[in-house]
């Protein structure tokens, strides 16, 4: 059962940080990132956003780095290594806020952040995330599908979008900050860990929208992985000690 929202009042040093990995996106991240810092300053809270750029190969890293000299909101985290669960990490690491989270800088508008951050805010103590209305091609659909229903029959867990962002929660919820995944599947470990840490969870429902530019890095092969990498976490959680 969820807790009652919390009543509208003001905290100072209320931080939220929120990390945005970033793979080759310079011709298009410096908009998305003032678009953020637009619609974050209307909620009047204090913020940052912690911009991983891993393993690029174009000149993303100064690109934030420019928009960064004019907004002290914006932090920049280069890292050379790859990997969406490396990045988050990573991200999270530096993140100082009281509030936490993370967001596909590639597809999360300023408009999905805001209003996640405005659930955050009326339920302080519990895991928001994005539940994700796709339109996209079927097979990609039936894919996503495919592995939310997987994932719901092998960790019993309640979430219809495993993968959605933002998701946000808060620092006091500290198995979100041991996750151990590098790759895609810190998604699921991070809702696997809820479901163990009895953390409630409230899933927003949001139009995603097309890309901002880049390539997806989703594809079969991928998806494949996905799938089985899956199976191999849930035979890690077999096979672990009772506390580990």
């Amino acid at each position: 059962m969820l807790p009652e929202p919390a009543p509208n009042t003001e905290h100072p040093g209320d931080l939220v940080s929120i990390v945005l990995p970033v793979h080759n996106q310079a011709a298009h991240i410096a908009d998305i990132l003032l678009g953020h810092c637009t619609a974050l300053d209307r909620l009047q809270r204090p913020y940052e956003l912690v911009v991983v750029t891993n393993a690029c190969t174009d000149n993303s890293a100064e690109v934030v780095a420019r928009v960064a000299e004019s907004h002290p909101g914006i932090r920049l985290v280069d890292m050379t290594a790859g990997g969406w669960g490396r990045a988050v990490r990573e991200g999270l690491s530096h993140a100082n806020g009281a509030s936490l989270g993370y967001a596909n800088s590639a597809r999360t508008t300023p408009e999905m952040l805001a209003l996640i951050l405005l659930y955050e805010q009326a339920y302080p103590h519990v895991v928001v995330k994005a539940n994700r209305r796709i339109r996209d091609r079927f097979h990609r659909r039936l894919g996503s599908l495919f592995y939310n229903l997987e994932c719901r029959a092998l960790f019993d867990l309640a979430t219809w979008d495993i993968n959605g962002t933002p998701k946000l929660f808060p620092r006091e919820f500290g198995a979100l900050l041991a996750l151990d995944r590098n790759d895609d599947l810190i998604d699921l470990e991070f809702m696997v860990r809820c479901r163990t840490e009895s953390y409630p969870v409230i899933e927003v429902p949001l139009l995603e929208t097309v890309r901002h530019g880049g390539r997806s890095t989703t594809n079969y092969r991928s998806a494949v992985r996905l799938y089985l990498g899956a199976l191999e976490l849930r035979k890690k959680l077999q096979t672990a000690p009772k506390g580990a």
